[in-house]
């Protein structure tokens, strides 16, 4: 038996060793739970194992006492329950923004809000592998570099970089450096983004953060938000349809692809039924080739009916493709 410990240490030993190795379907009878806390160093026996059974559960730890199993005991509600720990860790597993190695970090200690008995179930059902990842282990830290910027209020300084025609990566515009006032950072499609505001530019820009480098906290402060910013508006019609013109664009659609449209622009956007067969959506949207690279995902059920600048745009990007 290991040298004994300070008794005061018992009860969280003993609290641990609920959490980690108890649940529903293995619960621990008095006797196990004695020698647990001998392996442990701890002097223990029934009574001062009921002591600190009733402490535990006076402070809300949810002990649960099996009378059908002889008085066995187990930990019942936890922190996290089961099928809310399998969304955690799908979430980080098919995540493209967290790199495979700090997914792997991130599903274990996820995994360590179970039991055991539980981790079998955890484990991702998307595997990392499986998934393209990025290749920039210190994402993690410039997004909480960025978030620690929009908690001070302050200004962020960096670089950016992109891919040239080898596929090696370079900085963009020479090493140009970016000086941004960061409003927050916004998960879209798979990517984390900065979306804040560039004096230079005079509007609000977004960033893909895994293209960020030698990120700086200055100490000026933040300049404020355009009046009527509103976070949420930005991402559903730049993000989404990237920089561009915002406008009013009439779609007219086949009625199966009101799910696809709903997913796309939400369920406060105007539609009208045209006839039995189709209807028309209008959606305030950056007209850009990346709103047009999504309508033609729909070719033959979809169709842009104006403006009339827009549908050019759009008849124009599809002759190129012939071209």
């Amino acid at each position: 038996m290991p040298e004994e410990k300070n008794k005061k240490g018992r009860l969280l030993a003993l609290q641990e060793y609920f959490y980690r190795y108890t649940d529903e379907s293995h619960p621990a009878s008095t006797a196990e739970l004695i020698a647990a806390m001998e392996k442990m160093g701890y002097k223990a026996n029934r009574k001062t194992i009921k002591d600190d059974i009733d402490i535990l559960i006076a402070f809300d730890v949810d002990i649960v006492t099996n009378v059908s199993r002889g008085n066995s005991f187990f930990m019942g509600n936890r922190r996290f329950e089961v099928p809310e720990l399998k969304l955690l860790v799908d979430a980080v597993s098919s995540s493209r923004f967290i790199s495979a190695g700090k997914s792997e970090n991130l599903i274990d200690k996820i995994s360590s809000l179970g039991s055991i008995y539980q981790k079998e179930q955890i484990k991702p059902r998307i595997y990392a592998a499986d998934r393209i990842k990025t290749d920039n282990p210190q994402l993690y830290y410039v997004i909480d570099k960025l978030i620690e910027a929009v908690q001070k209020n302050r200004q962020v300084r960096f670089q950016y970089t992109e891919y040239d025609a080898d596929k090696n990566k370079v900085l963009r515009n020479d090493g140009e450096i970016y000086v941004n006032s960061p409003y927050g950072c916004l998960w879209n499609d798979d990517f984390y983004y900065l979306i804040g505001y560039s004096e230079k530019h005079q509007k609000v820009i977004a960033f893909r953060v895994d293209r960020i480098i030698e990120l700086e906290i200055l100490k000026e402060p933040s300049l404020p938000k355009p009046e009527n910013f509103v976070m949420s508006d930005y991402a559903r019609k730049i993000i989404e349809m990237f920089d561009g013109e915002e406008q009013d664009v009439e779609l007219v659609c086949d009625n199966e692809l009101m799910k696809s449209v709903i997913d796309k622009f939400g369920e406060n956007i105007h539609t009208e039924r045209i006839n039995e067969d189709q209807f028309k959506a209008t959606v305030t949207v950056a007209a850009s080739k990346t709103f047009y690279a999504w309508c033609f995902r729909f070719v033959g059920q979809m169709k842009i009916a104006g403006p009339r600048k827009v549908k050019k745009q759009y008849l124009e990007m599809a002759k190129k493709i012939l071209e």
